[in-house]
């Protein structure tokens, strides 16, 4: 159709143009009478590729682990009310992580919202429920205007802080036939160029330390920063820890590297003595920093994009605000014409260190450093490892599976269980050439169960190794340690083989080590969706262990 010699075409048509300028390639979601005419648009159009999921919770999971495997935008399409407030949870999640994640939901017809007159599907305020589970959250209010619209909101879930954002767009907007003018931003504001100027005070901090210590985040990570960090490590030859979602922006195999420590007693030792701390990129969040205790030195220099991070958890004497990868270069190239003469007694405290924090671990969870090894030794360099809420995971999983590259380990950041499933099929399908491995429990996997079939319809080869001890262990631990008694905790639970087969999935029980060094070797060569079932009952039942005062923040108390 035409108009005023202007080819005309729908807002939905408009919504899959702006996609496609944002190079996206794959949307997850689960199409509604309140979303039909986008997902017709995005068939029509050809070029993305549409995955469907069992559940809009599911939905939002996959593209967070797609964009986190990747480093692309993340795209999630779910239903007007019901369907958008399904996704919240997992929206929450992606928040907490920092995903750039665009979610376009429907909404009731426009004239009908705030009405209570009960459109179908229609939520109290859908949009101020979508703020709170978001970094931010729009409705569309005019259809003509959705080209900026959808900019707007790409622009905002891609700048520091990443985050997700929601989109409302009514129903009876989606097919309103609007001009196809053209948005042609030529004289857009852009930053001038800034030329990084590291100060001298810096500098000398970083030369003249003799026992300093790197704290690497997702900073690094985000921004590219690997090779940058390296350089720095190699010259000034600290003590290397990482976040848990810096996993991987330094081989963990690098001797000084410490890794996801930073909470042992060993690395606050190295922090009480230490008389430099670098961190990059880290939130400190405070499992990670036994709440927020652990002795800093007061020569902390930290390294953000975001201002907002400055003196957030911790006292910094210099945050350099800006990207990582960029201020690291500067620093490494002005430390090309300084001298630096590393400690090399700290140097041998750090290697040390580094072995006695894995040998302290291993002799706490008995035959799990052995399952943690052969995984190592049998999975490919390049391997994503996917540990969802569960004691396997937060104990070892995290620990133990050294990562070699960025992107190459995802886990469940705000804490929600079972979204580990579909967080891992997006993973894989982001990262179709890297094998990607499931770590989760019995409790939380049947959250989203369901999502199985999304792995089998979608052709993703997952390894999924289950650790079935009938129920919610971490909380069986926690009740018992701050009660004496426990409830809601113990578990009936399928037999996971059988519903794994019926789903399309290889699966077996392994019931030892030995069985289990087996059974990942199957799941390997099999190259199809395969599950192992570990019998944690037989192979070795692995207790939880939290501080005495954390424990006792659940008893009851005066005052």
């Amino acid at each position: 159709m035409t108009m005023n010699n202007q080819t005309e075409f729908t807002v939905a048509e408009a919504i899959v143009k702006e996609l496609i300028q944002a190079e996206v390639d794959v949307v997850y979601g689960i199409v509604s009478i309140h979303n039909m005419p986008i997902y017709d648009a995005l068939l029509r159009e050809g070029s993305i590729r549409i995955v469907t999921a069992r559940g809009e919770s599911g939905a939002v999971n996959m593209a967070d682990g797609y964009a986190r495997a990747t480093g692309k935008l993340g795209v999630v399409i779910t239903s007007t009310g019901a369907g958008a407030g399904n996704g919240a949870g997992s929206l929450t999640e992606t928040w907490n992580s920092g995903t750039p994640l665009l979610h376009i939901t429907g909404e009731a017809d426009s004239h009908y919202i705030g009405t209570d007159q009960r459109f179908i599907h229609e939520a109290k305020d859908q949009l101020k429920m979508m703020d709170g589970a978001n970094k931010t959250a729009y409705l569309l209010k005019r259809p003509k205007q959705i080209t900026p619209f959808m900019r707007k909101a790409i622009k905002e879930a891609l700048t520091v802080p990443t985050g997700p954002v929601t989109i409302s767009i009514p129903t009876n907007f989606q097919t309103q036939i609007i001009p196809q003018n053209q948005l042609i931003e030529v004289a857009s504001v852009q930053e001038p160029e800034v030329k990084i100027s590291i100060p001298a005070d810096v500098t000398e901090k970083i030369t003249t330390a003799k026992r300093p210590v790197i704290w690497a985040g997702n900073g690094v990570i985000a921004s590219g920063a690997s090779e940058e960090l390296q350089l720095l490590v190699d010259t000034i030859q600290p003590a290397v820890v990482t976040s848990e979602s810096g996993k991987g922006s330094i081989p963990e195999n690098h001797p000084l590297c410490i890794g996801h420590f930073a909470a042992s007693p060993q690395v606050e030792e190295l922090l009480k003595t230490s008389d430099l701390l670098i961190s990059i990129g880290v939130r400190f969040r405070g499992g990670e920093t036994n709440g927020w205790t652990l002795p800093v030195p007061e020569n902390h220099i930290n390294i953000d994009l975001n201002p907002d991070a400055f003196n957030r958890n911790f006292d910094t004497l210099y945050t350099l605000v800006g990207d990582a990868k960029a201020v690291l270069h500067e620093i490494n190239s002005v430390l090309e014409n300084k001298e630096i003469n590393p400690d090399e007694a700290f140097v041998d405290e750090v290697k040390a260190a580094r072995q006695a924090v894995r040998d302290d671990l291993r002799s706490q969870i008995g035959p799990y450093g052995e399952v943690a090894d052969i995984m190592r030794e049998q999975l490919p360099e390049n391997t994503i490892l996917v540990t969802d809420v569960t004691i396997p995971g937060y104990t070892w999983g995290n620990k133990l599976f050294d990562i070699y590259e960025p992107r190459n380990y995802l886990y469940m950041t705000g804490g929600g269980i079972g979204q580990g499933l579909p967080m891992a099929i997006g993973a894989q399908i982001g990262q179709s050439e890297k094998p990607v491995v499931l770590i989760a429990g019995d409790g939380g996997f049947m959250v989203n169960a369901g999502e199985m079939i999304t792995a089998i319809q979608e052709e993703t080869p997952l390894i999924i190794l289950l650790f079935d001890d009938g129920g919610y262990g971490i909380l069986r631990y926690y009740q018992e340690a701050a009660y004496g008694r426990r409830t809601s905790v113990d578990l009936v639970n399928p037999d996971f083989v059988m519903m794994a087969k019926s789903m399309g999935f290889e699966s077996e029980k392994v019931r030892s080590v030995d069985e289990f060094k087996q059974g990942l070797a199957n799941a390997i060569a099999s190259k199809k969706p395969y599950m192992v079932v570990v019998d944690v009952e037989a192979v070795g039942v692995l207790e939880y262990k939290d501080s005495d005062e954390y424990i006792a923040s659940f008893r009851p108390k005066h005052g």
